[in-house]
């Protein structure tokens, strides 16, 4: 499918790893590390991979993938939407500004590879499209318009103000079905993210299924 506009994406490395106990983005999956599957099915359907992480000081991993890199613009840890943010003030003022980018979270590897195409075809003004799938949102992986960065940067200014669903709560979305990916271990949502140990033995045995 080809993508009616000029979209670039923004993988979301920011998160703690608290239940992994080490950086997830570089637990090994396979025969490379988690977020290269994620750079992988993101690279082809969008303009450009920018990775966002938090922390200045631990990220020479994040640099050894030879993408641009781009801290959150708050203080600690604010979440997703900290990330989101400095994606909006990032595509805004760069040269050929963009209307929207795409978000993915750099541990969920399996997403479609018509992703961006299937959300492309409902973008509307300031909505904000988002994947979806067996009938939950997955907020992370979403087309935001970068119109909305100072409504978020307003609305982060407030510390009570970091679940990214009360933030979606004031805003127009569109929700976009995904169905399950069938393998042959059986039905595999494709927004499956890895937080803990045996989630990541779980998305293993996925991946020996569908040879990705």
């Amino acid at each position: 499918m080809t993508v009616p506009l000029e979209i670039p994406g923004l993988v979301l490395a920011g998160g703690l790893s608290r239940r992994m106990g080490s950086n997830k983005a570089m637990v090994q999956l396979g025969d490379a590390p988690l977020i290269s599957h994620v750079i992988s099915r993101i690279t082809p359907q969008v303009s450009d991979v920018t990775i966002n992480a938090a922390i200045h000081g631990d990220n020479g991993w994040a640099e050894s993938f030879g993408l641009p890199l781009l801290p959150d613009t708050l203080n600690g840890h604010a979440g997703p939407l900290a990330g989101i943010l400095a994606g909006m003030r990032h595509f805004q003022h760069r040269e050929g500004a963009v209307s929207h980018f795409l978000t993915a979270p750099a541990d969920s590897p399996f997403f479609p590879d018509d992703l961006v195409a299937r959300l492309c075809e409902h973008v509307s003004d300031n909505a904000i499209v988002i994947a979806a799938s067996s009938g939950q949102l997955h907020p992370v992986f979403a087309l935001w318009p970068v119109a909305l960065a100072d409504d978020l940067e307003d609305w982060l200014k407030n510390d009570a103000n970091r679940r990214i669903r009360a933030y979606l709560a004031r805003h127009v979305t569109i929700g976009v079905a995904f169905p399950p990916l069938e393998t042959a271990k059986g039905s595999l949502d494709p927004f499956f993210n890895i937080n803990t140990p045996d989630e990541l033995a779980l998305a293993r045995s996925y991946l020996e299924n569908i040879g990705s």
